[in-house]
């Protein structure tokens, strides 16, 4: 196998994005601009009111606020990009930016993935053996699985990065998207390919789907000790303490596992970039309005900083 050509005037990629259409060019800058900002504010606001709130700093929260976090990153790495080639004639971007941008992505990607399934765990153990809630999912057991979740979000991405970095790129390279993502890359080496796909396969589905049995089995456990409880409202808290997280995780890998099984056929291509769309710059936004909207802590301290300068103005 040979190695990318370092010289990176050498080795261009052309952001497709959404060209193709012209016409919607313009509204769908200010569209996903708005969207970004909602974003922005949403995410950073979440990890604020649970710094703020002492009744926040519970496992549950503590995740929710790496989530968000996860959330910003992974929208400021895509969407900036996409309104710059919406509103620029020139799409192009060089080698190492493109790489960077999926390197950041892959990390956020990954990491979300397992940050989920870890949440999933803390519900699990929350709703199905509750004495030992503060024992199980200790302050030094948050922290170590917070650290191993970020760690192999790192290590994947790692290895996702080498199997692109021993290809052999030249010249200009047409990507049918608007962001730097892996099979488009991919598909844009001059080199032997079977051993990148063949590391891509494996540790992609490893990470979607060892991810997906936790949460599954998570959830299976949790719905059958439900379904034991003798008390109504008993069974419609547990259900309502989980229906954010499982809103969410069926978003996130509803939306994953789509563009999995999507051909990748020519008249595929506008609905691989709306799903993608949905990926990478609607669900960071709709994270935080889901788990916001349904649980009273937070909207309790929405409320109180709301207040605040009215009190202030008032005064």
């Amino acid at each position: 196998m040979g190695k990318v050509d370092r010289n990176e005037s050498d080795v261009i990629f052309i952001l497709l994005g959404f060209s193709d259409y012209p016409d919607i060019q313009i509204p769908l800058f200010l569209v996903f601009l708005v969207v970004y900002i909602i974003t922005v504010i949403g995410n950073l606001g979440m990890i604020v009111i649970i710094r703020i709130n002492p009744k926040l700093h519970t496992p549950m929260y503590i995740f929710l606020s790496h989530l968000s976090f996860l959330d910003f990153c992974y929208s400021s790495v895509i969407t900036p990009k996409l309104l710059q080639i919406l509103v620029v004639e020139d799409r192009t971007i060089s080698f190492a930016p493109c790489i960077t941008q999926y390197s950041f992505a892959a990390i956020c990607v990954v990491t979300e993935a397992f940050l989920l399934a870890v949440m999933a765990y803390d519900r699990f153990v929350a709703i199905c053996s509750p004495l030992l809630y503060v024992v199980v999912m200790s302050q030094k057991r948050c922290a170590l699985m917070l650290t191993a979740v970020y760690t192999w979000g790192m290590l994947s991405a790692s290895i996702f990065i080498y199997s692109l970095l021993i290809l052999s790129f030249s010249g200009t390279n047409i990507i049918n998207n608007f962001l730097c993502e892996y099979s488009a890359i991919l598909s844009a080496s001059i080199s032997d390919k079977h051993v990148t796909e063949t590391i891509f396969f494996i540790l992609a589905n490893f990470n979607t789907f060892f991810t997906l049995i936790i949460v599954l089995t998570s959830y299976v456990f949790i719905f059958v000790t439900v379904l034991k409880m003798n008390s109504a409202s008993g069974r419609y808290k547990a259900f309502s303490t989980c229906a954010s997280h499982l809103t969410g995780v069926t978003i996130f890998f509803g939306t994953i596992l789509f563009l999995y099984c999507l051909p990748s056929s020519k008249s595929s291509w506008l609905l691989v970039r709306v799903n993608t769309i949905f990926y990478t710059v609607v669900i960071p936004m709709l994270n935080p309005l889901i788990y916001s909207l349904r649980n009273k802590d937070v909207k309790e301290t929405i409320r109180k900083l709301m207040e605040v300068p009215v009190r202030w103005c008032s005064g």
